[in-house]
C-alpha cells in the first residue's frame, strides 16, 4: 500500500503560483495541497489555527515588513510544522535563514520536492529517541497554548526566551502528533490538564 501524501498548506498571494505548485505536487505524487491562503486577514488567522497540514510553503512577502523579520516564529504561533519559504523575489539572506528550508520560484519541480522532504526529515530526525511523555514544562506550556496564549506571553510567564517556548511547542507536537491549536486544546481537556471553563 502506498504511503499517504503529505499535506502542504500554501500561503502565497498569487493564485497562479498556487495553481502551478498544486500541479507540480499532483504530477509528482508525494505531496498534496490541503489549503491555500493568500494573506493574513482575520479569516486566514482562523483557518490557519484549524487546518491539518504536514508542512507549510509560504511566500514571506505575504507578511508586513515588521512581521517578516520573525515570520517563522509568527507562523509557529498557529501551526507547528516545518515552514519553507518560497522566494518569489530577491530577499535578504538573514530573513530566509529563519525558515526550515528555502524554495526558489525557479527551482525544478523535483528540487522543490527534495527541499520539502528535507525540511520534514530534519524535523523527524530531531524527534527520534525522545520519549512520548510530556515533561512537566511541556504540560505547562500546553496548558498556556490551550488557553490561547501567544509564544511571547508564555515566554514572559515562565521567564524563558521565545525560542525556548517554540522548541517546547515543537516537542509537544512531535510527542502528541497534534499540529493544531484546536487539537492541542482537545488533548489538554481529555488529559485533564485544563478545565473547559479556562479555555477562551
Amino acid at each position: 500500500m502506498a504511503a499517504s501524501k503529505k499535506g502542504v498548506l500554501l500561503i502565497v498571494p498569487s493564485l497562479i503560483v498556487a495553481r502551478g505548485l498544486e500541479s507540480v505536487f499532483n504530477d509528482l505524487g508525494e505531496f498534496k495541497v490541503v489549503g491555500v491562503l493568500s494573506d493574513f486577514s482575520h479569516n486566514s488567522d482562523t483557518r490557519l489555527r484549524n487546518i491539518e497540514a504536514d508542512i507549510i510553503l509560504m511566500d514571506p512577502q505575504v507578511l508586513d515588513f515588521e512581521t517578516r523579520k520573525n515570520g517563522r516564529s509568527f507562523i509557529g504561533e498557529y501551526l507547528d510544522v516545518p515552514v519553507v519559504a518560497l522566494e518569489t523575489s530577491v530577499m535578504r539572506e538573514d530573513l530566509l535563514k529563519q525558515y526550515d528550508e528555502v524554495v526558489n520560484l525557479y527551482d525544478e519541480p523535483t528540487t522543490i520536492i527534495k527541499k520539502l522532504r528535507s525540511a520534514m526529515d530534519a524535523q523527524q530526525d530531531s524527534s527520534k529517541g525522545e520519549s512520548n511523555d510530556l515533561s512537566t514544562r511541556e504540560k505547562e506550556i500546553l496548558v498556556c497554548v490551550a488557553k490561547g496564549m501567544l509564544n511571547k506571553e508564555i515566554a514572559d510567564r515562565f521567564n524563558l526566551s521565545i525560542y525556548t517556548v517554540i522548541t517546547h511547542r515543537k516537542n509537544i507536537t512531535r510527542k502528541t502528533g497534534i499540529k493544531t491549536v484546536a487539537g492541542l486544546t482537545v488533548y489538554a481537556l481529555l488529559n485533564n490538564l485544563i478545565d473547559i471553563n479556562s479555555v477562551e
